[in-house]
């Protein structure tokens, strides 16, 4: 997987975030979409399988199913074949706690369920020590029992201006995007590597920005998403594409993974998915100019994009971005060459996915080719990985999209 390089002491940064199973480095991070305060992705063998409870491990995967091509890919299939089918749809999900701290239910439920990746929701003005030790609280779930010792991401939506969940002692008040854009992409990048050692120092180790829509200066602040907040860096690709790659740029210096979002473009719509259904954008295309900024990071090495909820009437008509083949496996993966992790806004708050009962949507979004389901409700959780384990047993083939979602997961994770 191409990734960026990263200096031996962001590697051990990042480890050092990480249970000591899930790091094989040798030793030298609310609303991701909408409104603020709202509610905010080589496969295994098909032929393994697990006991009715998910405690025995699956068999290896042949070389044919799970191809090789990077030292990090091999390590991660060794790790994906000790994993049980329970614990691989863990590794494919993302869960929200309150930024302040996971209740005795949450907790609870991420143990239930395996879950190995969450996201920091809401608002916190707690400061730095006190979400440390949320995150620690947080990572002592991932045992052998629960993850099969495979450390999580932790994530949060940290991008500035009315979208920063973090606040208090150590964070700094991160101005908006809009903002950002006006600085020289060298400062940008300074001050966004110094933002991402606040989330390191606070053992986050993902952050769920930048944005890199582009909301056309005729749009501005109609577009009820982005433009309404200013949450963009400006209001031509190219300024969109400058500004998303120099903070991605500074959180990846600091060793935290940044999440372009929201892929092809949330631009141009009116209204927001997490409050509105039927959302549309009507006049994107496969080869619009908005796609410029993703195909920048893309191009930089980045691991995570987050795909769009709102259907595209020129690309796929029938289907929103997070269930569109042609989004995601024409456009995204063919198109523009991304080989990481494809992970969904928040799909289970969202107005826009009210049609769909919680395993239907998560079905349809690996379906799609999906790697990572983002669901800020804890609720939702318990439907969402036992629809996905299974409908893994009942069909090979759907068994084989999970175990490559899952294999996906690791290789970043080893990658970090």
């Amino acid at each position: 997987m191409k990734t960026r390089l990263r200096t031996a002491a962001t590697a051990v940064l990042v480890c050092a975030a990480l249970p000591l199973a899930a790091c094989t480095t040798p030793e030298p991070g609310s609303s991701p979409s909408g409104t603020p305060g709202a509610s905010s992705g080589g496969a295994g063998s098909s032929q393994a399988t697990a006991s009715a409870e998910g405690t025995t491990a699956p068999a290896s995967a042949s070389s044919e199913q799970a191809p090789s091509s990077s030292p990090a890919e091999s390590a991660a299939q060794q790790r994906l074949d000790q994993l049980t089918l329970q614990q691989r749809v863990g590794q494919v999900l993302m869960m929200g706690v309150p930024a302040t701290g996971a209740s005795a239910s949450g907790l609870a439920i991420m143990k239930q369920q395996h879950i190995g990746n969450m996201f920091l929701k809401g608002r916190s003005t707690a400061g730095l020590d006190a979400t440390a030790a949320v995150v620690k609280k947080i990572k002592a779930t991932a045992t052998q029992q629960v993850t099969g010792g495979v450390g999580p991401f932790i994530s949060t939506d940290q991008e500035g201006g009315k979208v920063q969940v973090l606040k208090g002692s150590g964070f700094s008040t991160i101005p908006a995007g809009i903002t950002q854009g006006s600085w020289d992409p060298q400062t940008l990048t300074q001050r966004a590597t110094g933002w991402g050692r606040e989330l390191a120092a606070a053992g986050i180790n993902v952050n769920l920005a930048p944005v890199a829509d582009t909301v056309p200066a005729s749009i501005g602040t109609s577009n009820a998403p982005i433009g309404a907040f200013g949450r963009e860096y400006g209001h031509t690709a190219q300024a969109a594409a400058a500004g998303s790659s120099a903070f991605a740029a500074g959180m990846e210096a600091a060793g935290v993974a940044p999440v372009m979002k929201h892929y092809p473009g949330l631009g141009k719509v009116s209204r927001n998915t997490d409050v509105s259904h039927g959302v549309t954008d009507t006049s994107t295309t496969r080869d619009d100019s908005s796609l410029e900024p993703f195909q920048r990071g893309i191009d930089d090495g980045l691991d995570f994009v987050m795909l769009s909820s709102a259907y595209y009437s020129k690309i796929d008509p029938q289907n929103p971005a997070a269930f569109s083949d042609t989004v995601i496996n024409s456009m995204l993966r063919g198109d523009q060459g991304f080989e990481g992790i494809v992970i969904s806004d928040d799909m289970c708050d969202a107005t826009q996915f009210r049609d769909w009962k919680y395993a239907t949507r998560a079905k349809k979004f690996f379906d799609a080719g999906g790697t990572m389901m983002l669901c800020v409700n804890q609720n939702a959780i318990p439907a969402i990985a036992g629809g996905l384990v299974a409908q893994a047993k009942a069909d090979p083939a759907f068994r084989k999209k999970i175990d490559a979602a899952a294999l996906k997961v690791l290789t970043v994770k080893d990658g970090l």
